[in-house]
This record gives structure tokens, sequence and C-alpha cells, in this order.
């Protein structure tokens, strides 16, 4: 009986759960930990902001300067809570202020730094007259009744120090670079990225820019993969194209790199005659099965020579897809990196048909509209399609027809 997707993926993630710990962590200045995934918790060692400053171009004021403490009056007649202020010399961003003192009101621009005394900002736009003085002049403003807080950002209130910044695991993406820049942070430590041996087998396969004899193919498993792996921020190390020789492949193995920690072939995991990759994992704890999933239901799991194994199957859709529902979540969650795909809901532009007992993964484009439209149909070597697609469409198990305007889950590729 096929193992079920969900079944499979939870297999794939206990084949790496204890590689993250084997690999251990390095540090890097921030530029080169984009894509990476923290090694351990990131406390926030100060305030941020360090300190109270203003989100408007306005006034600086102290609410206590406004009758009632800024309340305005209970009577709530024209005028009521209005204050008559001096105004002082301005305040603009990356400067310590002096103290505001009673009855005065402080020019000040949005991120300057708030003067000890001041609580309150008015902005700008609320005041009469509603543009500053020329510095230097004898100037009074009107500003109308003001709370307490009233548009200053408080320090801290984004994040206090010693609070946790980023969680380990975290994947280090251009906002969460940002946050650790304005903490102040110049290098961080991150997980140690996996090394992946890939291999592309079978006779009939010639690499691209040779000629291609009759019954040859050029090889695109080899690139589709490599590409996504390097994109889900593997190191990758692509032997030559295996032939269906067993003994030949077995050589490839056993001459992998020292600290290899994942193999990855295409090809040779289904039941035909010449099978190699079956054929050569012979007495090794691997599993041939199949999955209940179109494309991509032959697959290949367990360990070579102690090192962990996935066999995905030979055609290019079949590869790419095994990678996507098993090899790439299964990163997420045990390296916490790359990020786990946008998996929005869309609406079919047209109907589908998909096999009884199977989940199936269709080549598909979001739209603009919020539509998702199908690209080619559901045979796995359709690469122009798959080259023209942006989504995976899911039609799970037990749905055979889903018509046009069907709402369906996209993962985003």
């Amino acid at each position: 009986m096929p193992r079920s997707v969900a079944e499979h993926a939870d297999a794939v993630r206990g084949l790496l759960a204890g590689l993250p710990a084997a690999k251990g962590s390095e540090i890097l200045p921030l530029m080169e930990a984009l894509g990476r995934a923290l090694a351990v918790d990131v406390l926030a060692p100060g305030h941020l902001p360090p300190f109270a400053n203003s989100q408007m171009d306005g006034y600086a004021v102290r609410s206590l300067d406004f009758p009632h403490g800024g309340r305005g009056s209970d009577d709530g007649g024209p005028g009521a809570g209005v204050a008559r202020l001096r105004v002082i010399a301005p305040i603009p961003a990356g400067v310590a202020p002096q103290e505001l003192l009673p009855g005065t009101a402080a020019p000040i621009m949005t991120g300057a730094m708030m003067p000890a005394g001041a609580d309150a900002v008015v902005p700008i736009e609320r005041a009469v007259p509603d543009s500053f003085p020329k510095p230097g002049t004898d100037a009074i403003v009107e500003l109308p009744p003001t709370a307490a807080r009233t548009f200053v950002r408080a320090a801290g209130s984004d994040i206090a120090a010693g609070t946790l910044a980023l969680a380990a695991g975290t994947s280090l993406g251009p906002g969460q670079l940002g946050l650790l820049a304005a903490l102040g942070i110049t290098d961080v430590e991150v997980r140690r990225p996996l090394h992946v041996l890939l291999v592309t087998t079978g006779d009939e396969v010639v690499e691209p820019g040779r000629p291609l004899p009759p019954g040859k193919i050029h090889d695109a498993n080899g690139t589709l993969l490599e590409a996504a792996m390097r994109q889900a921020g593997l190191l990758v190390t692509r032997t030559a194209i295996s032939s269906d020789d067993p003994a030949a492949l077995l050589a490839l193995l056993r001459g992998r790199e020292p600290g290899t920690d994942l193999i990855v072939t295409t090809g040779g995991v289904s039941k035909g005659a010449y099978e190699v990759v079956r054929q050569a994992m012979a007495g090794q704890p691997v599993e041939f099965l199949s999955v209940a999933m179109q494309p991509g239901g032959p697959q290949g799991i367990g360990t070579f020579d102690s090192v962990p194994f996935l066999g995905f199957p030979g055609n290019p859709v079949s590869c790419l897809v095994s990678f996507e529902m098993f090899l790439r979540p299964a990163l997420t969650t045990v390296l916490g990196t790359p990020a786990s795909r946008p998996a929005p809901r869309a609406r079919l532009t047209e109907r589908l048909s998909s096999p009884a007992g199977k989940h199936q993964l269709r080549r598909a484009r979001l739209l603009p509209d919020g539509r998702v439209r199908l690209e080619g149909g559901p045979e796995s070597h359709l690469v122009h399609a798959l080259a023209n697609a942006n989504a995976l469409v899911h039609v799970p198990v037990g749905v055979t027809e889903l018509e046009a305007g069907a709402e369906v889950e996209v993962w985003m590729l």
C-alpha cells in the first residue's frame, strides 16, 4: 500500500533530525549570514529605540502646560485647553537636547530625541501658526490640548534590552538582519549548511552541451536540483552522470568528499529491470517505496554507509516536486532555513481531474488577479510547463474533480 505524503514527509524529517547538532555553528558578519539559520537565541543588548523620540515633525511639549493636563476644559468651548507657549531652539535628529522648561515648546523633527521634561509631541499641522518660526526669533505658538505620550516613541517600545530578539533556528532575511544591525550587532552565530552529494543516473542521459545520439536526452535533473538546493542554502557537490552499472554508481558514492551530510540521487528507483539505484543499494538500510503522490510516486530513503540517503525519481518534474514536498520542508523544520514557501489560496481558472487515491501537484501560475492558471498537463516530463510556472497547486487525496472557480492551496515557487 502506498505511503501517504504526510508519512513520507515525516520520514524525511526523521532522517535529517540529527544533522544540525553534528554540523555545529560558525560566526559570520551579518551580510554573509543572509539566508542562514541562527544557531543560538539572540537577546537585545539594549533598548530599541535607545531613547524616547518624536514620531512626527512638530513641537515637543509638557502635557502639564495645557489646562487640565492636556485633557481640555470641562465646558469644551472655543480655545478650551489651548496653550500659548514660547518657542525655543529647534531639536534636529541626532543631537542631545537640553531640558524643556515649563511654558516652552521646542520644534522637533521626526526621530529626534525627546528633551528631558517633555512627554508629548504636537504635529506642526495642528499648531497656530502651522509652520516653524525662523531660528533666533522670539515667537509664541498656540497648541491644542495634548495628552502625555502622544506621538512619542518610548525607549524600548520596539524591543526592550535583555528580551529575545530572534530565536535559534530563525532564518535570516533582510528584516532579521536589519533588526540585528539596529541593535548594534555586527556578526552572528549561524548553523553550518549541509553538504549534499547529488548524483544523476541513467545510460540515456547526456550532459548539456554534448551531442545527442539516438535514444539519448540531455540531463535537466542535475541543474534543476542543484539550483533548488543552492537556493535553499545547501552546499552541493554534483558528480558526473552515473551509468546504469551498479558498480560505477557505488564507486561514485564511495568516492564522495569527506564531510558529506546527505546523498541525493535521481532516477533508478522504480520497479523496472534496470533500476541502478535500487541495485546499488542492495545490502544497505534503504527502503524503496511508492508515495501516494503524482508526480513523484517512487521514492528511496535510508542510509548509505551511514550517510542519510534520498532517492528521487528520474523524470524532471518528479524530482523537483520530490524536493519541494519532502526535502525542502524537512530542511526548514530541522535547520530553520530555508523559509517556508508562501502558501496562499487561489481560485482555478479551469477545471482539473486528479487520480483517485493520490495527492496531485500541478504546475501553475498565480495571476495578478489572484486566480491560478494551470501550466501544461499532469505529465512529469513537461519541463517547459515547469519553466512557465511560479507555483504548485495541491489537489489532496480523495479529490478527483475540481471545477473552474474552485479554491485550492498554492505553494509559490
